[in-house]
């Protein structure tokens, strides 16, 4: 399995929150950013010239990547490999707010 999902663990991490997931991102070596798409949004087959994990803070972002297919939700983080193709859509009633974790080093 490619997809391995990390859930929150609210017991050593606390309750999530932009604040928390921010922090350990950046505490693993990541520089993060926030985004906030609609339902819907669609981002076809591409990939990425350095290390990135997806970390869902609310709604629900279908990912699909080495023949693999999951729903992640609040909480859950993904790691992308750098060069890796993958395809991504906000599904569900409600935003997908995420943050976009790149390493590069």
């Amino acid at each position: 399995m490619e997809l391995h999902i990390e859930k929150w663990d609210s017991m050593n991490l606390g309750k999530l929150s932009r604040q928390a997931m921010l922090s350990k991102l950046q505490k693993e070596g990541y520089d993060t950013t926030v985004y906030t798409f609609g339902t819907g949004t669609v981002f076809g087959d591409h990939s990425h010239s350095v290390n990135k994990k997806d970390a869902i803070l609310s709604g629900r972002f279908l990912f699909r990547m080495g023949g693999e297919e999951v729903i992640l939700e609040p909480g859950d983080q993904l790691e992308v490999p750098k060069g890796k193709t993958h395809y991504a859509e906000c599904v569900g009633s409600e935003p997908v707010t995420f943050v976009d974790a790149s390493k590069y080093s």
